[in-house]
């Protein structure tokens, strides 16, 4: 179609923010659900998610390794990222986001070598040769191990995810931020985003600790903490919820204010978004788990198997749904021309610098990494844990 008869302007003919842009958010939103999970137990005692607990702080570790790398690709000098660091702008959103990034990967890192030490240690006088050089480095030489040092590394782990929480949420709601300041922007500028992501965050960080955690067990034949479980699913039910709704609350608010803006957006959600955000995000994605999940949730006496398969289905819906709410969020606001009369069109390629393969191997990474992380960080096969 002739671009003049869609009434787009010539600088909006290609989207500009690519599916990198969509992986970017989505991963975050992955390492601050986790961590924040993780945290749970470690700083409000929560003793059901004890199981789970170191597991979803290597995740999180392991997510936050690969968060940067689709801006990274996203980049035409990627090596320039570091001036953010080295002549740092405090009124710009992104030099904020670098400090906010490094203060982070610096608490985790710190969280789970003080989770580990003890096992750090064990391993240290079990091996020999160049392995027990490596780890001694790891454990800077300390093989202190008594009651008073484990004492010390609960409260310092205490502390470091009690001030991670409100890090874990700067980091993921800074991009709804971003997003949501964008004033030019009808589809984006929101104060809700702010909210909206950090709540879709939570939800997909619990699902892919359980869709995850049961996965393994499956595959391993080991037997899963139902207490850990029950928990975490309620709890993606009620953020789930939440998250949904606040997003249709802000589509509601929009249609019965009738504002200008309210007849070009309308044709984007019933048009050109019409399959990935009615059909697929809210329909398929949102509808189905919301169901499953409440079957799980309020049926006491369902089967600990069928339930168990419930909830790891619906986690992986809901992992779909976060994705699909990127897509529309990051894409679906750069559809609509600044003329509030025409829709552009993107597709990414398939092995383009920017495109479906190259996407799928950044997300599929992290997860890889977590596998042979099991070989150093044991999730659930460790004796002892910095309680």
């Amino acid at each position: 179609m002739d671009p003049a008869q869609s009434f787009l302007f010539p600088n909006e003919l290609h989207i500009t923010w690519t599916v990198m842009i969509v992986l970017y958010p989505y991963i975050t939103g992955m390492v601050a659900g986790a961590f924040i999970v993780s945290s749970f137990y470690h700083v409000f005692g929560m003793e059901k998610l004890k199981p789970i607990a170191r597991f979803a702080l290597v995740s999180s570790f392991a997510f936050l390794m690969f968060a940067t790398v689709p801006l990274l690709n996203h980049l035409g000098k990627p090596e320039r990222a570091l001036n953010i660091i080295l002549t740092p702008n405090f009124n710009s959103a992104m030099s904020g986001f670098g400090f906010i990034y490094m203060a982070y990967m610096i608490i985790v890192f710190l969280e789970i070598w003080f989770s580990y030490r003890i096992d750090f240690i064990e391993k240290y006088e079990k091996s020999h040769g160049i392995v027990k050089f490596i780890y001694k480095i790891i454990i800077l030489g300390i093989t202190n191990d008594n009651d008073n040092t484990r004492r010390y590394d609960k409260k310092i782990v205490v502390v470091l995810g009690g001030i991670g929480i409100p890090v874990a949420c700067i980091l993921h709601g800074y991009v709804g931020f971003l997003f949501g300041s964008i004033k030019a922007n009808l589809w984006w500028s929101t104060p809700l985003m702010f909210i909206i992501f950090i709540f879709s965050a939570i939800v997909s960080g619990l699902a892919v600790l359980l869709f995850l955690y049961l996965f393994i067990h499956w595959r391993r034949d080991k037997t899963i903490s139902q207490d850990s479980i029950d928990l975490m699913a309620k709890w993606l039910w009620g953020f789930m919820i939440i998250a949904v709704t606040l997003e249709l609350m802000e589509i509601l608010s929009i249609s019965y204010e009738r504002t200008e803006k309210w007849a070009i957006l309308s044709k984007l959600i019933n048009k050109e978004l019409k399959f990935s955000y009615v059909y697929m995000q809210i329909g398929v994605f949102s509808i189905v788990p919301f169901l499953l999940l409440t079957i799980t949730s309020l049926f006491k006496s369902l089967n600990n198997k069928v339930r168990n398969f419930l909830i790891w289905f619906s986690s992986g819906l809901l992992l779909l749904q976060v994705l699909f709410m990127r897509w529309n969020v990051v894409i679906g606001g750069q559809l609509v021309s600044k003329s509030m009369r025409g829709f552009t069109e993107y597709f990414p390629g398939y092995f383009d610098k920017e495109g479906l393969l190259v996407s799928f191997l950044i997300i599929i990474t992290p997860f890889i990494l977590l596998r042979y992380f099991d070989k150093i960080f044991p999730f659930f096969g460790a004796k002892k844990l910095a309680e």
